[in-house]
């Protein structure tokens, strides 16, 4: 082992030979009168070198032993005391530089609202989509710094998602949902050096099919059954027409062009109004109810919407009605770019499509496009027949 300890001689002090070397990390330096007094001393110090080792004499026993225990449990991951020393430490510089996470989220909103990567604001219906998916997480962890969640908290969270109204547990694509909002906010936060890394990218992917929920043609049927004049309408349109759930909401009777059969639908986007057609089913399912002005979501919206659920025994997945439309639609008219342009995706044309295309039969596609009211002597009520037979 090269010796640490050193005599030389030193010829400005009364000592005539000096010992130099290093001792727990310190400079050291004895003086002596003679030679044979400074070799001994320098001897003895270089012996405990090589019986102690040379981290014994720099370190103090408790710091080397810690530092010895990380380097084991760092070697499984193939990484050192350093680079945990730099992460650490970039870490904690993002926590000081940090803010909470619920004064994140209203940063991204805000940025969403102003400016999206296109230059232009994002679209009412993803405003909306993202504020209800951002709010949710900010209740759960609004007080918390942005930079202190980690992967798992957020893996557990989604996991113990439940419809706030049924207290059900969400399915793997609302979940899968969720998770997208939160990868968008994190990313955010990474960007701006709120977080360090963006523990979205951590979490277990939902697993299994996650094809959009659609009804059957019989499932369909029964809830025209059971639907009362007030939410009727609401039904039909989002069965026969595909809007989503936020363009009915603002749909008004006067959108809907019985002449030119065609509704108009202001979706608060970049893309702003786009024409739906109304195929010759949802007009006969219109007609008798139509009014000139007038929401078409009724008053008491819940109430008539839950009594029509319970009646047909019908399961809800999220958007069924709209995913039904595609499906049936896609199936039947064989068209993807028709099919987009009345859903009013005018760029997604493989995504949304490959979940959609094998959903269903032809057979029941033709089916879903013959459900068609069967009208009593006073309008109401409105019973749905299919006219192709099963």
């Amino acid at each position: 082992m090269r010796k640490r300890f050193r005599v030389k001689k030193y010829k400005w002090a009364p000592q005539r030979y000096v010992v130099e070397g290093r001792e727990n990390g310190k400079r050291s330096r004895r003086f002596f009168n003679t030679k044979g007094e400074a070799t001994a001393y320098a001897d003895v110090k270089n012996i405990e070198l090589v019986n102690k080792g040379r981290e014994h004499a720099e370190f103090d026993s408790r710091l080397r032993d810690m530092a010895q225990s990380c380097a084991d449990k760092l070697q499984s991951f193939g990484k050192t005391i350093e680079d945990a020393t730099e992460h650490f430490i970039a870490h904690l510089q993002a926590i000081e530089k940090s803010c909470t996470v619920a004064a994140m989220m209203d940063e991204v909103i805000a940025k969403k609202t102003s400016e999206c990567r296109h230059g232009r604001p994002a679209s009412g219906d993803y405003l909306v989509d993202l504020n209800v998916r951002l709010g949710r997480f900010k209740k759960h962890f609004g007080e918390r710094m942005a930079a202190t969640i980690i992967s798992e908290e957020i893996d557990d969270w989604l996991s113990g998602l439940k419809d706030e109204r049924t207290g059900q547990n969400l399915s793997r694509l609302s979940r899968s949902n969720y998770a997208r909002a939160l990868g968008v906010a994190f990313a955010y936060a990474v960007k701006r050096r709120y977080a360090t890394s963006n523990p979205v990218k951590g979490i277990d992917k939902p697993k299994g099919d996650i094809r959009p929920g659609i009804l059957s043609v019989e499932q369909i049927v029964r809830l025209l059954d059971a639907a009362s004049p007030e939410i009727l309408p609401y039904f039909a349109i989002g069965t026969f027409a595909g809007l989503r759930t936020s363009e009915i909401e603002r749909l008004d009777w006067r959108d809907i062009d019985f002449d030119e059969n065609e509704i108009a639908v202001n979706s608060e986007s970049k893309t702003g109004e786009r024409h739906v057609d109304m195929l010759p089913n949802l007009r006969e399912w219109l007609l008798p109810l139509r009014k000139h002005t007038g929401k078409i979501t009724p008053t008491n919206f819940r109430k008539y919407f839950d009594q029509a659920r319970e009646t047909a025994g019908v399961p809800w997945p999220d958007n069924c009605l709209r995913h039904s439309f595609g499906s049936y639609h896609l199936k039947h008219f064989g068209n993807d770019a028709l099919t987009r342009l009345q859903m009013g995706h005018w760029r997604d044309s493989t995504v949304l499509f490959a979940h959609y295309r094998r959903a269903v039969t032809r057979k029941n596609a033709e089916r879903y496009w013959n459900i068609r009211p069967t009208v009593t002597e006073k309008i109401v009520p409105i019973t749905a027949h299919s006219e192709v037979t099963p």
